[in-house]
């Protein structure tokens, strides 16, 4: 072997055994974390609760604002579920405030089903509701 690394063919054929060896070892590609929210279509939303038909504006700059409907306020810890290519399952914590846990299924880029669950303020929530894209902010 040390033959064989002394001479510039010996480095050649190493070389290629290293490259062939790395070119079949699997590499995982990795999406960003919540892509699915990415994809929706940025701008004005209208949010149709399905319970009392209430309906609520929100402007989508990313789509993570859908995740804390209930919890307005920065600085809550999460915990991704589940996430899909057509569904994400975020669960969160707001210290002090209570927590909540989010489910968003995309039918299209300008249409998701939301549910969410949680506690606020030491009361209990749940709805759920339609959300589309409705136009710009």
């Amino acid at each position: 072997m040390q033959g064989l690394l002394r001479s510039k063919a010996g480095w050649r054929a190493v070389a290629g055994m290293a490259a062939a060896l790395f070119a079949a070892w699997p590499i995982a590609a990795q999406a960003p974390e919540l892509a699915m929210l990415d994809s929706l279509k940025k701008g004005g939303w209208l949010l149709r609760i399905r319970d009392d038909g209430s309906q609520r504006k929100i402007c989508l700059r990313t789509g993570r604002e859908l995740i804390q409907l209930r919890h307005r306020q920065p600085g809550c810890s999460d915990f991704i579920v589940k996430d899909g290519a057509s569904e994400v399952v975020v669960q969160y914590t707001c210290r002090g405030n209570g927590y909540g846990r989010t489910s968003i299924r995309r039918e299209d880029n300008e249409l998701v089903q939301v549910n969410t669950q949680g506690i606020y303020n030491g009361v209990p929530f749940a709805f759920g509701g339609e959300a589309r894209f409705h136009g710009p902010c």
